[in-house]
């Protein structure tokens, strides 16, 4: 399966997400030869697992997308993949965070390349992965664009750049000056995900943030903040790299811009 989805030029946390996936169902049913599992084993899986520990119906759905694939390419087994049903998705809204508490984390980050960073995904709208992608030519101040490159889905786009962003990043290009990626660890090298997500976390203790704040959430506060100016969502979609507007409705449902219009029957 690995093999095959290499072929298929996937990503290699995609591939690790399906492997992974698939590693833990195949354990789940290791007293049994994998020609003899059938649908309905899912399901044993997913009451017996899944939904025994409490995992999220997004991590049920990878295990079925895992498992299908799998029986595709191996195709040695009992198994009818027509026979494969999903989990209904949840409809979680993000977390978003107001334009006070992004300045504040920001405010709050002391180590100049930890403020770059945090201050470049919020002002971007990048995911974590596409900001530590980035290298120093991708910036191009001349027309005030960032250069992403290979991104979700393989595509390329072009999204803002901050006029108080630019400046930041040349002060941080003075100070560090990078080589290969725009951050870097201390050996070189691209800055690991998991480094920044513990930077924001000691951030956002020290702004007093009390919401449940990731990296992602930078990016979700920063798309509907670009709502609540009024911008289109089209405009917002292509900015964000979205495949479907449907994915760019969603902060429909939490601006409080035209909540803002209502009056509050209470309050009459």
């Amino acid at each position: 399966m690995i093999t095959y989805m290499k072929s298929c030029r996937n990503a290699p946390s995609t591939i690790a997400t399906y492997t992974d996936a698939m590693r833990l169902f195949l354990r789940f049913f290791s007293d049994r030869p994998i020609n003899s599992l059938e649908a309905k084993d899912i399901t044993t899986f997913n009451n017996e697992y899944i939904l025994k520990y409490n995992y999220s119906s997004s991590f049920q759905n990878q295990v079925v997308n895992a498992v299908k694939l799998f029986v595709r390419v191996v195709q040695d087994t009992r198994m009818d993949i027509d026979q494969i049903e999903r989990p209904r998705r949840e409809r979680r809204l993000p977390v978003v965070l107001s334009r006070e508490e992004v300045t504040n984390i920001i405010d709050a980050t002391r180590n100049l390349k930890h403020k770059t960073l945090l201050a470049l995904i919020y002002s971007a709208g990048l995911r974590i992965s596409e900001a530590l992608s980035l290298k120093p030519r991708d910036i191009d101040s001349k027309r005030m664009l960032i250069h992403v490159k290979n991104a979700k889905g393989k595509k390329d786009r072009t999204t803002l750049l901050s006029e108080r962003i630019l400046l930041l990043l040349r002060e941080y290009y003075r100070v560090y000056k990078p080589k290969e990626f725009l951050f870097e660890g201390q050996t070189g090298g691209q800055y690991s995900s998991r480094s920044a997500q513990v930077v924001l976390k000691e951030a956002v203790a020290r702004a007093g943030v009390t919401k449940s704040v990731s990296l992602h959430t930078l990016r979700h506060s920063f798309a509907t903040h670009l709502l609540e100016n009024g911008t289109d969502l089209r405009y917002i979609q292509e900015l964000l790299g979205h495949s479907s507007p449907k994915t760019t409705m969603i902060y429909t449902h939490v601006s409080n811009t035209n909540l803002k219009l209502i009056k509050n029957p209470f309050d009459q």
